[in-house]
């Protein structure tokens, strides 16, 4: 590991707005920010763009990004410190862990911004809009509560979308080229350092915004990689 990343690791012990797969804070996060407004999340957050963006739009409401790469988490907390945004905070953990974190109900939306794609179908299940991961944000997540996915790949964006479609999931918005609409909403401004990498080579954001409303019987995962068994890189 660089001397950077240790430098990092060792940085974010000290920031309180860091937590490192933190223990008893189910269900106690209004007592960490100290009031009562909403939480939505940042999964797979990277450097927190979309935390601290939407943390400086919304100062009524609180965002945590979660992450497993502490080097990375260290850019988002470090700015939130320096601008002095106390409603934003950051978990390292892997984000299978999140029920651990939160009771059911605790967060109010979800954001996915610029995951990995996951590009292989023999790792569809690590996708974080596969049911799997589905399955554990609807045990955290408000009745009602939005979902967004803001993503450079066409295949996660066109997966996440036969989801919806086999899961009978409440699909609200969608849209394959974010940056073509005559009005874009405020959040979907908010450029993060992967978006501006265009890893996937598009030249298109692709966003979607649903709800998860429905159970998810197992049993549709196997016809859900079926769907998806021809699938190759590229």
């Amino acid at each position: 590991m660089g001397q950077k990343k240790l430098i990092r690791f060792e940085a974010i012990k000290s920031f309180s707005n860091v937590l490192e797969y933190p223990q008893d804070i189910k269900g106690k996060w209004h007592e960490f920010f100290k009031n009562e407004h909403t939480i939505t999340l940042e999964l797979a957050c990277g450097k927190g763009e979309y935390a601290v963006g939407l943390g400086s739009m919304y100062p009524q409401r609180n965002f945590i990004g979660i992450d497993i790469k502490g080097n990375r988490i260290w850019r988002g907390a470090k700015t939130a410190l320096d601008e002095g945004l106390p409603n934003i905070a950051f978990v390292r953990s892997h984000i299978d862990k999140i029920t651990d974190y939160f009771e059911p109900g605790e967060v109010n939306e979800i954001w996915i911004t610029f995951p990995d794609p996951q590009l292989r179908a023999s790792r569809s299940k690590k996708r974080l809009t596969h049911p799997h991961f589905l399955r554990l944000y609807q045990q955290i997540i408000q009745p009602g509560g939005l979902v967004h996915l803001k993503t450079d790949s066409p295949r996660l964006y066109h997966f996440t979308l036969t989801v919806i479609n086999l899961f009978d999931l409440e699909l609200l918005e969608h849209t394959d080229n974010v940056y073509a609409a005559a009005e874009i909403k405020p959040a979907l401004t908010i450029k993060t350092h992967y978006e501006g990498l265009d890893i996937a080579q598009s030249s298109k954001i692709h966003y979607i915004c649903f709800r998860i409303n429905q159970p998810l019987p197992k049993e549709k995962d196997v016809l859900l990689k079926t769907l998806f068994s021809e699938e190759e890189p590229g």
